[in-house]
């Protein structure tokens, strides 16, 4: 499975287009970033694409009105995330909205338990 990795413009426009909250962590994943709120990821980069995780509504009405993309490798795309517009790549202005969406919807999940961490003996 091919990994695409993002250009720093690529990094540097997805720090952008995220929420200003104080919620908000940004980690790497398998050389692409994650952006996590109560450890539920809204949204990722994968290479250039901004994948986020809207409600189902929401995700109705963008895949409805505008051309999206699948987020994750073209093998095994991401459930439950839709990949925004490539058009948009230069258009902070029109993806911000969208992650504000997907902030806002995961917010609202159950934060994730920490995983319990496996003895070695």
């Amino acid at each position: 499975m091919q990994m695409p990795k993002p250009s720093d413009a690529d990094k540097e426009r997805f720090r952008s287009v995220l929420p200003d909250h104080p919620d908000v962590v940004v980690k790497p994943m398998f050389g692409n970033l994650g952006a996590f709120v109560n450890g539920n990821m809204f949204a990722g980069l994968f290479g250039p694409t901004i994948g986020v995780r809207l409600s189902e509504a929401d995700k109705a009405e963008l895949e409805s009105d505008h051309e999206t993309q699948p987020f994750g490798p073209e093998e095994r795309p991401m459930g439950g995330y839709v990949g925004l517009p490539e058009a948009w790549n230069e258009d902070a202005a029109q993806a911000e909205p969208w992650v504000a969406k997907a902030f806002d919807n995961v917010a609202a999940l159950p934060p994730k338990a920490p995983k319990k961490k496996g003895s070695k003996n």
